[in-house]
Protein backbone atom coordinates (compact mmCIF):
# COMPACT_ATOMS: atom_id res chain seq x y z
CA UNK A 1 0.00 0.00 0.00
CA UNK A 2 1.47 3.04 -0.85
CA UNK A 3 2.16 5.33 2.06
CA UNK A 4 0.50 8.65 0.57
CA UNK A 5 -3.15 6.82 0.60
CA UNK A 6 -2.47 4.77 3.90
CA UNK A 7 -0.37 4.77 7.16
CA UNK A 8 1.45 1.64 7.25
CA UNK A 9 2.00 2.42 11.00
CA UNK A 10 -1.29 3.40 11.82
CA UNK A 11 -3.01 0.17 10.57
CA UNK A 12 0.20 -1.95 12.26
CA UNK A 13 -0.84 0.16 15.80
CA UNK A 14 -4.74 -0.62 15.13
CA UNK A 15 -3.67 -4.34 13.85
CA UNK A 16 -1.79 -4.78 17.50
CA UNK A 17 -4.36 -3.10 19.79
CA UNK A 18 -7.71 -4.59 17.95
CA UNK A 19 -5.97 -8.30 17.26
CA UNK A 20 -9.00 -9.90 16.28
CA UNK A 21 -11.23 -7.00 16.08
CA UNK A 22 -9.19 -5.77 13.15
CA UNK A 23 -10.89 -6.69 10.22
CA UNK A 24 -14.22 -5.83 11.80
CA UNK A 25 -13.18 -2.21 12.10
CA UNK A 26 -11.89 -1.98 8.36
CA UNK A 27 -14.85 -3.56 7.54
CA UNK A 28 -16.64 -1.08 8.91
CA UNK A 29 -14.64 1.83 8.46
CA UNK A 30 -15.31 1.03 4.75
CA UNK A 31 -19.25 0.84 5.28
CA UNK A 32 -19.23 3.69 7.36
CA UNK A 33 -17.63 5.45 4.94
CA UNK A 34 -19.53 4.95 1.71
CA UNK A 35 -22.88 6.09 3.78
CA UNK A 36 -20.56 9.41 4.61
CA UNK A 37 -19.93 9.98 0.81
CA UNK A 38 -23.69 9.36 0.01
CA UNK A 39 -24.32 11.98 2.87
CA UNK A 40 -21.74 14.43 1.44
CA UNK A 41 -23.58 13.94 -2.15
CA UNK A 42 -26.59 14.74 -0.69
CA UNK A 43 -25.74 17.48 1.22
CA UNK A 44 -23.83 19.28 -1.90
CA UNK A 45 -27.25 18.29 -3.78
CA UNK A 46 -29.44 20.70 -1.48
CA UNK A 47 -26.78 22.97 -1.37
CA UNK A 48 -26.79 22.64 2.36
CA UNK A 49 -23.36 23.90 3.27
CA UNK A 50 -23.80 22.93 7.16
CA UNK A 51 -24.61 19.46 6.72
CA UNK A 52 -21.63 19.00 3.85
CA UNK A 53 -18.81 20.46 6.89
CA UNK A 54 -20.34 18.60 10.00
CA UNK A 55 -19.90 15.45 7.57
CA UNK A 56 -16.83 16.70 6.48
CA UNK A 57 -15.26 17.09 9.77
CA UNK A 58 -17.16 13.82 10.58
CA UNK A 59 -15.70 11.91 7.90
CA UNK A 60 -11.86 13.58 8.29
CA UNK A 61 -11.98 12.11 11.88
CA UNK A 62 -12.61 8.70 10.38
CA UNK A 63 -10.00 9.05 8.03
CA UNK A 64 -7.59 10.23 10.37
CA UNK A 65 -8.08 7.11 12.75
CA UNK A 66 -7.36 4.26 9.88
CA UNK A 67 -4.49 6.39 8.68
CA UNK A 68 -5.81 7.55 5.24
CA UNK A 69 -3.59 10.82 5.25
CA UNK A 70 -4.91 11.99 1.82
CA UNK A 71 -8.58 11.76 2.30
CA UNK A 72 -8.06 13.20 5.44
CA UNK A 73 -6.70 16.19 3.98
CA UNK A 74 -9.46 16.49 1.37
CA UNK A 75 -12.03 16.37 3.96
CA UNK A 76 -10.59 18.87 6.13
CA UNK A 77 -10.56 21.49 2.22
CA UNK A 78 -13.86 20.24 1.90
CA UNK A 79 -14.87 21.30 5.70
CA UNK A 80 -13.01 24.55 5.33
CA UNK A 81 -14.52 25.19 1.78
CA UNK A 82 -18.18 24.44 2.98
CA UNK A 83 -17.76 26.46 5.91
CA UNK A 84 -17.16 29.38 3.09
CA UNK A 85 -20.04 28.50 1.33
CA UNK A 86 -18.05 27.59 -1.72
CA UNK A 87 -19.85 24.87 -2.90
CA UNK A 88 -18.78 24.88 -6.36
CA UNK A 89 -15.19 24.31 -4.40
CA UNK A 90 -16.86 22.01 -2.49
CA UNK A 91 -17.90 20.14 -5.45
CA UNK A 92 -14.40 19.90 -6.91
CA UNK A 93 -12.93 18.46 -3.86
CA UNK A 94 -15.76 16.13 -3.35
CA UNK A 95 -14.91 14.33 -6.63
CA UNK A 96 -11.75 14.45 -5.61
CA UNK A 97 -12.37 12.37 -2.02
CA UNK A 98 -14.73 10.21 -3.68
CA UNK A 99 -12.04 8.74 -6.42
CA UNK A 100 -9.42 8.98 -3.49
CA UNK A 101 -11.44 6.66 -1.63
CA UNK A 102 -12.35 4.03 -4.26
CA UNK A 103 -8.45 3.52 -4.27
CA UNK A 104 -8.64 3.20 -0.02
CA UNK A 105 -11.16 0.90 -0.64
CA UNK A 106 -9.28 -1.14 -2.72
CA UNK A 107 -6.03 -1.12 -0.84
CA UNK A 108 -8.32 -1.90 2.51
CA UNK A 109 -9.86 -4.56 1.15
CA UNK A 110 -6.15 -5.80 -0.11
CA UNK A 111 -5.39 -5.87 3.50
CA UNK A 112 -8.64 -7.59 4.59
CA UNK A 113 -7.77 -10.41 2.28
CA UNK A 114 -4.63 -11.18 4.49
CA UNK A 115 -6.83 -11.74 7.55
CA UNK A 116 -9.20 -13.96 5.35
CA UNK A 117 -11.71 -11.49 6.02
Amino acid sequence: MSARHIDHETLRVLQDVLEDEYPHLLEAYLSDSTARLDQLRQALRNNDAEALWQTAHSFKGSNSNVGAPLLTELCLQLETAARACQMNRAGELLEQAEREFELIHSLIRAELQLFGA
